[in-house]
C-alpha cells in the first residue's frame, strides 16, 4: 500500500517527499537554519538524497501552499529503543526516529507573522504520519535526539516528548545513541 501524503495537507501547508518534484532541489539549496543548528541544513543539502537512495531515511518537505516556499523539513526512519521495563531488565521497543527536524530560517524571516511553525508541522504532519505508519508496521513510540539546549528540550516537552530517568538516560547515552547524535538528549513519546 502506498501512502498518499496529500491526505495530510492542511489549508496552509502541504507535505511532500524530498524527491517528489524537480523544484525541490532549488528550495533545498536555499534552506537555512538559525545559529548553532547548521548540521540540520547540511543534512538536507548534502546527505538526505544519499540516505534516500540507500533506504536509511525518508525526508519530507513542508511547503507553503500559497508561496510554494519550503517552510520546514523532517526526516523519519525506523529504529528500536531500549528501555528499562523492570528492575535491571531492559527491552527493545519498536519505534520511529524523528532524525532531523528544522524550520527554514529564510521562510521565518519572510513571514514573521507565522509563529510556532515547528509545533504546527509536528501536530499536523509528523505525528499523524507516525500514527498512520504505526497501524501498518508496529511502531510503539516516536523518539528524537534533541540538541542539549534548555529552550529546545522544553519545547519538545510541550510537544509530548519525555526524558528518561537519569540512570536510563545514561544507559542510552553510552549504549544506544548513534555517533552523529553525540551530545544530544534522547527524548520519546508513546504513540
Amino acid at each position: 500500500m502506498i501512502v498518499e501524503f496529500s491526505v495530510f495537507d492542511t489549508n496552509s501547508y502541504t507535505v511532500e517527499h524530498l524527491s517528489d518534484s524537480e523544484e525541490n532541489k532549488e528550495l533545498i539549496e536555499q534552506f537555512e537554519v538559525s545559529k548553532n543548528a547548521e548540521g540540520l541544513a547540511n543534512y538536507l543539502k548534502y546527505v538526505s538524497a544519499d540516505d534516500e537512495a540507500n533506504n536509511f531515511c525518508r525526508t519530507y518537505l513542508v511547503k507553503d501552499k500559497t508561496t510554494k516556499e519550503l517552510a520546514c523539513y523532517f526526516s523519519l526512519r525506523t529504529g528500536l529503543i531500549t528501555m528499562q521495563v523492570q528492575g535491571d531488565k531492559f527491552d527493545s521497543i519498536p519505534a520511529l526516529e524523528l532524525s532531523n527536524f528544522a524550520v527554514n530560517h529564510n521562510y521565518r524571516k519572510k513571514h514573521p507573522d507565522v509563529s510556532k511553525l515547528g509545533t504546527y508541522a509536528f501536530e499536523y504532519f509528523i505525528l499523524p504520519l507516525a500514527k498512520c505508519m504505526a497501524k501498518y508496521i508496529g511502531i510503539h513510540a516516536l523518539y528524537i535526539y534533541a540538541l542539549p539546549k534548555d529552550k529546545l528540550l522544553d519545547h519538545y516537552g510541550k510537544m509530548g516528548f519525555s526524558r528518561l530517568p537519569p540512570e536510563q538516560e545514561k544507559f542510552v547515552q553510552v549504549h544506544v545513541k548513534p555517533k552523529y547524535d553525540d551530545g544530544c538528549i534522547f527524548m520519546y513519546q508513546i504513540l
